[in-house]
């Protein structure tokens, strides 16, 4: 984690959110009771998230299931009026999560920061709107849990290259090894996308 951590670790009732080194990009850690028969957690409390600073209001609940290790979906956003603010976590194994400021105006445009999530540790990501937003599969079969704060909007489904060199991503697979949509194979470089938020 050294090196993206952007400021003291808040928490409130059963949260605690680490600020990323992207303004607004939160790793989040839900506490768990435990005992020989597993454990439980709340995921998500509105009244814990906004006490810590993140006020998105979810709408929706979205799943993904990958087969092969070494999936790669993104890097995916949506543009106004449908743009999302994301809380990812795994529910089973594990995932590089990815995140890329595409606000034109921030002082970390087009910088990016990884994140490996998965489901022994169960901690989360907060994405704010304004990034674009993809993750690798570091197993086999990873089922991805996401809340977002508008409804799926085709019109608005945007995306930038996963392997974009200006972005200098580290995958942890290579290129002729990944599994990934048509959709993904063919999105366009950051260069290229029109300038949305």
């Amino acid at each position: 984690m050294a090196g993206i951590e952007g400021g003291a670790i808040r928490s409130h009732g059963n949260v605690e959110a680490l600020p990323l080194a992207l303004e607004g990009v939160f790793l989040i850690k839900t506490r768990r009771f435990g005992d020989a028969r597993g454990f439980f957690t709340e995921t998500y409390s509105r009244r814990d998230f906004v006490a810590v600073g993140i006020e998105s209001v979810f709408v929706q609940d979205n799943q993904s299931f990958s087969a092969p290790r070494g999936t790669i979906r993104g890097l995916h956003f949506q543009t106004p009026p449908h743009a999302q603010a994301k809380l990812v976590r795994v529910l089973r194994g594990a995932i590089l999560d990815v995140v890329v400021d595409i606000r034109r105006h921030s002082p970390t445009f087009g910088r990016h920061l990884a994140v490996e999530l998965d489901h022994a540790e169960g901690l989360q990501l907060f994405v704010p709107e304004g990034f674009a937003h993809g993750f690798c599969t570091l197993t086999p079969d990873v089922e991805v849990f996401y809340k977002v704060t508008d409804v799926y909007a085709p019109a608005c489904d945007r995306g930038i290259a996963w392997n974009d060199p200006a972005l200098g991503i580290d995958w942890p697979v290579a290129a002729a090894e990944a599994s990934l949509s048509d959709k993904d194979r063919h999105q366009p470089l950051l260069s290229e996308t029109e300038p949305v938020f």
